[in-house]
């Protein structure tokens, strides 16, 4: 099946009070990577920016790596509402046609992409980790893609993380996908770059909301969010005896405890600070495994970290096939050390 009228990869820019949300930046940088691989077509990276008296974020959304940006800002998108950013969005995407549209696994995301790929009969791949273009291929499994197309294969885990599963969408388009936070980098602003923007007033069939909010409460933080610390101190199954000690590395290296899936099933830690597949994806500076074996549904939530130094009985675990340094022994024996050379070079 053939799309000529279809182009361009469209980025979902969410905004809260005014300010663009980093995932959004995440998605138009991975974006900007994909398009570059396709050969000989015109397809550009546009950012979708909603709300109210936002319109002068358009040239920050272009110097994170948009060639244009269409803005839709009216008083009824001042805040998230699943009826009016719905109506929007829909109407954007079937004025400019995209080719693809992309979105974060955010809560706002989750709720907003697949209310407007149900209006527009669109396939949604959901919670995605991976993305991957295909171009001038006539067959992909069973699915016939037309060799003139450009296919977006989207890989999200699923049975709870312990498979992957590859998704295309041949016969409909945009090719939709909700994409999780910091599973890509987000490359630095540009502010030289240049680009086009266009606004876009929506023909509202109603201005009415059929959901009044009375009154917004902010969420009380508890705790912390272990995607923005710097350091990290992971906890796995085999770690589950000593962490008292964990705690304590982490303290002393002013870092954080994050843990697998398998420490949080078995009670010991929260589900707010698991990291994996079915987790939370963090790029901290320092990552410590403590008696983590390294499976892959783990592995997809912090492998790009900047430096991961692993401790594990078996010489053979696979996390050290990706850990820049490695500690072979019980994790109550050698992080004891740890945490006590740590001590001697901060009294030093």
């Amino acid at each position: 099946m053939k799309f000529p009228e279809y182009k361009d990869m469209y980025v979902f820019v969410e905004q809260k009070n005014g300010e663009p949300a980093e995932v959004g930046y995440e998605l138009i940088s991975e974006a900007r990577k994909l398009i570059n691989d396709i050969p000989g077509r015109d397809f550009k990276v546009v950012g979708v920016l909603l709300g109210d008296n936002v319109k002068d974020k358009a040239q920050d959304v272009i110097a994170h790596g948009a060639d244009k940006v269409i803005v839709v800002d009216d008083p009824l998108l001042k805040d998230y509402s699943t009826q009016f950013y719905t109506d929007a969005l829909t109407q954007v995407i079937k004025e400019f046609k995209p080719d693809s549209f992309l979105t974060g696994a955010t809560v706002l995301g989750r709720d907003l992409a697949p209310r407007v790929a149900a209006r527009i009969n669109a396939g949604l791949t959901a919670d995605a980790t991976k993305i991957e273009l295909l171009t001038d291929v006539e067959k992909v499994g069973q699915a016939a893609v037309d060799k003139d197309d450009v296919t977006m294969l989207v890989t999200r885990p699923t049975f709870g993380g312990n498979l992957f599963g590859t998704i295309i969408c041949p016969t409909t388009r945009p090719q939709m996908a909700t994409i999780r936070p910091k599973v890509f980098d987000m490359a630095p602003a540009d502010e030289t770059r240049t680009g086009e923007v266009v606004e876009f007033k929506p023909d509202w069939e109603t201005t009415t909301p059929l959901v009044e909010i009375k009154e917004t409460v902010a969420k009380e933080l508890k705790g912390i969010d272990i995607t923005k610390a710097n350091i990290l101190v992971g906890a796995g199954r085999g770690a589950e005896g000593c962490l008292d000690v964990v705690k304590e590395c982490a303290k002393e290296l002013g870092g954080e405890v994050c843990a697998t899936r398998a420490v949080v099933e078995d009670g010991y830690m929260d589900k707010d600070v698991q990291v994996g597949q079915t987790g939370k994806t963090v790029r901290p500076s320092l990552y410590i495994a403590c008696g983590i074996s390294g499976a892959v549904q783990h592995v997809a939530g912090m492998e790009k970290s900047d430096m991961i130094i692993a401790i594990n009985r078996d010489p053979e675990a696979e996390i050290f096939k990706i850990a820049n340094m490695g500690f072979v022994g019980n994790v109550n024996e050698v992080l004891p050390l740890l945490v006590e050379e740590i001590k001697k070079a901060k009294a030093a």
